[in-house]
């Protein structure tokens, strides 16, 4: 297999606020010699309580945490983030068109004609059509809003797609439809995924392979059947039982 994403014995701070202006300023670490390797087309699921630095492992993945050691190795090119919230991770003074045809004007793309079919084409994909083009955030259903984040994400054709708890704020009906959605774009674009969820009965059902986390350090990592049958670790079992 094409491993896309090696980690090795990572370990990751935050600064820590002084107890004195005239202290040098601390570091607090989060994470604690974490290592995983993600597989080109499978989807990684990343599972644990809140709080026991799901998210902050994706920042760092991402380059939005430059206080680390260990190794993270990416093997295509930078990966892309769905986020939580949709609606605090759009610019709500811009239209929709804009928000998706900035990555691309970022990455070089000039021609405006070229720019917008390559937007009406990602909003076909989620299932939006080229009414949304100009249309605000504000004028968004739930769903809809994470619709064009995912789109957002991938309007730069990535090929690794991190999605930290992309679910959690939408209903049953709709977590439904974002679930179908993503795995329609993972088979015909190609994607790997890193799932992260504290829902480990989503992550079961979409995941090849699940890590466990809990305060910042790995618990287990295995094939998502294996693991639910034959946790190693009392943690695991505890979640499954939950």
């Amino acid at each position: 297999m094409v491993k896309i994403l090696e980690v090795k014995n990572l370990n990751v701070y935050y600064k820590a606020k002084s107890k004195s202006i005239f202290a040098r300023p601390e570091r607090k670490q989060v994470l604690f010699d974490v290592s995983f390797d993600v597989n080109e087309g499978e989807i990684f699921g990343i599972v644990g309580e809140s709080g026991c630095g799901k998210s902050t492992l994706s920042k760092t993945i991402l380059g939005m945490n430059p206080l680390y050691d260990g190794s993270i190795v990416h093997n295509s090119v930078k990966p892309q983030m769905i986020f939580q919230d949709p609606y605090s991770s759009l610019n709500p003074a811009w239209t929709i068109g804009r928000i998706l045809s900035e990555p691309l004007l970022l990455s070089g793309m000039k021609d405006k004609a070229e720019v917008k079919a390559a937007v009406y084409d990602m909003l076909g994909r989620v299932g939006l059509d080229e009414s949304y083009y100009g249309r605000y955030p504000s004028q968004l259903s739930g769903g809809q809003r994470q619709r064009v984040s995912i789109a957002t994400a991938l309007i730069a054709r990535p090929k690794l797609v991190i999605a930290d708890e992309p679910l959690s704020a939408l209903d049953v009906t709709i977590q439904a439809q974002i679930m179908e959605l993503l795995m329609e774009l993972k088979k015909d674009l190609g994607l790997t995924y890193i799932f992260i969820s504290h829902d480990i009965d989503v992550v079961y059902q979409l995941c090849d392979r699940i890590m466990v986390m809990k305060d910042g350090r790995v618990v287990e990592i295995g094939e998502t059947i294996e693991l639910f049958e034959n946790p190693e670790n009392a943690y695991t079992r505890q979640l499954i039982d939950a």
